[in-house]
């Protein structure tokens, strides 16, 4: 249940669709769901660092032991460990959208969709759960706030793998990946990288993680561990692991920007992070500075990266996501020496996704039995 390449629009495009891309990754992959391939969820959220709601969910308007719960999956052991995690609830697979709005009269939950549609025709539904990290598109139907439906995630979940795609962008820029590999398939051997690149040690150098979330938090782990000065930014306070020099708040984040040689962004889309990487940004980073996304492509202002990048104020930039996605043929930034780019697969890995599975199982579980659930999206907040 990993990070999927697909069109990103703020939520525009069906949720459905993402999850059926997603969904048949795993298939592809032959990813396991069966109960004896799933680790115990204790360990998973000792590893991820889950976190349980302080409510729970008995306590919320509207609950009740849910009778029916539709499942969006095309891995067929994940509906028979769900009916064993449940087993007087009846667990419904659904093809796609049409299958869940078909279905979804007398739902009282969803696991793997989200859609205006589906929530139109299921007013009992007061559960989702999102396969994926990024719920902007789910948040902003206006019935998942009308009813003040539960919304869980697979928040954290693919913070360790995200990290190691940040960590490998950054070295490559710093040891001419970018540029010894095109000379590579030029046949040419050329063992000094030209100005304004340089070979550089990550060692003793500054590193801005804008978003100290799960996945940024993993990243600021492994750039402390190769010998980096980390620090933050978060909209919650200024705590944060003892890896983290210091954690600002979001209206810190010039200030932040100006001394750091590596900038990554890992913040969700909300109102607060649309468009905060703009020329005003780039102009008070620091000179020479590297900048990353493996956020949303919207909290850029790709225009002033663009520019930012062509004057040399910014010495490249690693981006996993853009605006649109997939980034258009003509646009610069697929030719510019400068840029490092992948397609939306940061969070893509060889292990992790029983994990997400146990996760699923669990939430299910406590739903039922009106327990507190983990991974709780914050509606307010977005995420």
């Amino acid at each position: 249940m990993t990070k999927r390449k697909f069109p990103e629009s703020a939520g525009l495009l069906p949720t459905w669709l993402c999850a059926s891309a997603l969904i048949l990754v795993l298939a592809a992959s032959h990813a396991r769901a069966d109960d004896e391939a799933l680790p115990d969820i204790q360990t998973v959220i000792n590893d991820f660092g889950l976190v349980a709601s302080p409510t729970p969910s008995r306590d919320r308007p509207g609950w009740r032991a849910p009778r029916k719960v539709l499942v969006w999956s095309a891995v067929p052991n994940i509906v028979a460990v769900l009916r064993q995690a449940a087993p007087n609830v009846k667990i419904v697979p659904v093809r796609d959208k049409a299958d869940a709005v078909a279905n979804a009269a007398d739902a009282d939950a969803v696991i793997g969709l989200c859609d205006a549609q589906i929530l139109a025709k299921g007013p009992q539904i007061r559960w989702i759960h999102s396969y994926w990290a990024g719920v902007e598109g789910c948040v902003a139907i206006p019935a998942v706030r009308e009813r003040d439906i539960l919304l869980t995630n697979n928040q954290r979940m693919a913070g360790p793998v995200m990290a190691e795609h940040v960590l490998a962008m950054m070295l490559a820029f710093a040891r001419g990946l970018d540029f010894f590999i095109p000379e590579r398939m030029a046949a040419r051997w050329t063992d000094v990288v030209p100005p304004p690149g340089r070979m550089q040690t990550l060692q003793g150098k500054t590193l801005l993680v804008v978003g100290l979330g799960g996945i940024g938090t993993e990243v600021a782990k492994r750039a402390h561990a190769l010998g980096m000065s980390v620090i933050a930014t978060r909209a919650s306070g200024h705590e944060g692991p003892d890896y983290v020099n210091y954690v600002g708040l979001p209206d810190e984040l010039l200030k932040l920007a100006s001394q750091a040689d590596f900038i990554v962004n890992t913040t969700p889309l909300t109102s607060a992070t649309t468009g905060i990487f703009d020329a005003k940004f780039f102009s008070t980073a620091k000179h020479g500075a590297y900048f990353f996304n493996v956020g949303r492509g919207r909290s850029v202002v790709q225009n002033d990266l663009i520019a930012a990048l062509r004057s040399g104020q910014l010495s490249g930039a690693g981006l996993d996501v853009t605006d649109p996605e997939p980034l258009p043929a003509d646009n610069p930034l697929w030719k510019m020496q400068n840029v490092l780019l992948t397609p939306h697969v940061a969070g893509d890995a060889d292990v992790g996704s029983a994990a997400s599975y146990a996760l699923v199982r669990e939430n299910l579980r406590r739903y039922v039995a009106g327990e507190p659930l983990l991974s709780v999206v914050d509606l307010k907040r977005g995420y």
